[in-house]
């Protein structure tokens, strides 16, 4: 069975603190430009498809034109039989 001197244990500690602050220090400096870099590529994926998106469904028209368009009517009758009445009375 092996024994861990106390050197070794030592050495281990130090080698976990030493990645661990050095993780740190990498995040804290790299870690904005990243995040920059990340957030500038999704505002042009969601740019880009915000730019595509055309709610009429036909071809875009050109600057200056002027396009009407009204809604469908849409006439929904009332269902007021829902269903049967039910007078309650209290019990003493």
């Amino acid at each position: 069975m092996y024994e861990a001197s106390f050197s070794e244990v030592i050495r281990v500690v130090l080698i976990i603190l030493l990645i661990y602050f050095g993780l740190k220090l990498i995040i804290r400096w790299f870690g904005p430009l990243l995040l920059k870099y990340i957030l500038r590529k999704v505002g042009k994926k969601f740019e880009q498809s915000f730019n595509q998106y055309d709610p009429s469904g036909s071809k875009k028209k050109k600057e200056g034109e002027v396009t009407i368009e009204k809604k469908p009517k849409n006439k929904r009758k009332s269902n007021n039989d829902v269903g049967e009445y039910i007078d309650y009375e209290e019990i003493d």
